[in-house]
């Protein structure tokens, strides 16, 4: 099977899944998600992922009651039940199944788990953006990955149409990050990265390359930046689970970036470098790197 689909345990094809109706994804977005890439049968830096997870379940107070490590051996068994030698993998915990009601009071109910494959790959690294801003005008908890979409299909949608890859979004002027991507800059050699807080989702690509960058000398800044520094940076770099340090060229019709291609294709070369090297290590499931 090309396209895999799990739902509490069970695994099929994933056009003969199905869902319960009373399912609180279904009427709220009452769920949390993740992705990752998988490759030669094991998922690249998982830990990251299954933290991050963790986290959104535990802010939204939805009952996951699986171990971290019992998470991991029912995506290890989704990702051996299909025939891909590389894809994606998507997992969503819900609410659970009730009785359509916005407050869930005092029942617990078990979390549903959703879990399916598909075929991909990491977008080339050739490849550059278009973009184009937007207001951010979504809800202030944008650090937890929840099913909540609509905004970025609407702010996607809006783009593609515009002929761009993705948007930029910021709340006055400060950027915040992309529809469903994080976006940061180099400027006079330094990486730039907005601070990790409730205005965007802490990426696990944008994460790992700011420790490769700060591993190898590249010096690293944490701090908003603006619409203008962005317009002004060196380069504008894009990240996602998908998306392996895209450069973006051009923004709202007009050029940016393409000023520090030394330093942008050696932060691409590391994370490549990190991500075959990383895929299959079993040691990325152990307790200790859950505890990070």
């Amino acid at each position: 099977m090309e396209y895999v689909g799990y739902y509490n345990g069970e695994i099929g094809p994933l056009s003969e899944m199905k869902v319960p109706m009373l399912d609180r994804s279904i009427f709220f977005g009452d769920s949390c998600y993740e992705m990752a890439n998988f490759k030669n049968d094991r998922a690249f830096v998982l830990h990251d992922h299954i933290n991050r997870f963790f986290n959104s379940c535990e802010i939204l107070g939805i009952d996951f009651r699986m171990t971290k490590e019992e998470l991991v051996s029912e995506i290890q068994k989704v990702i051996d039940a299909n025939e891909l030698k590389e894809g994606s993998l998507y997992w969503q915990a819900s609410r659970g199944t009730m009785m359509r009601s916005f407050a869930y009071g005092d029942k617990k109910p078990a979390a549903n788990l959703i879990m399916y494959t598909s075929p991909g790959s990491l977008l080339s690294q050739t490849k550059t953006f278009s973009l184009k801003s937007y207001e951010d005008i979504r809800f202030l908890r944008c650090n937890i990955k929840t099913t909540n979409l609509i905004p970025a299909v609407l702010y996607s949608q809006e783009s593609y149409e515009n002929g761009c890859e993705e948007s930029i979004l910021h709340r006055g002027e400060r950027v915040t990050e992309c529809a469903h991507s994080n976006v940061i800059i180099l400027k006079n050699g330094v990486l730039k990265a907005p601070p990790k807080d409730n205005l965007i989702l802490p990426g696990v690509t944008m994460s790992n390359i700011l420790v490769l960058a700060e591993k190898n000398g590249i010096p690293v800044e944490i701090a908003p930046f603006t619409m203008d520094e962005l317009r002004d940076a060196d380069e504008v770099i894009i990240t996602s689970t998908g998306v392996p340090c895209i450069q973006g060229t051009r923004l709202d019709g007009n050029p940016v970036g393409g000023k520090d291609e030394k330093t942008l294709k050696y932060l691409q070369k590391l994370y490549m470098d990190l991500y075959y090297d990383n895929v299959g290590r079993t040691e990325l499931l152990d307790e200790a790197h859950y505890a990070q």
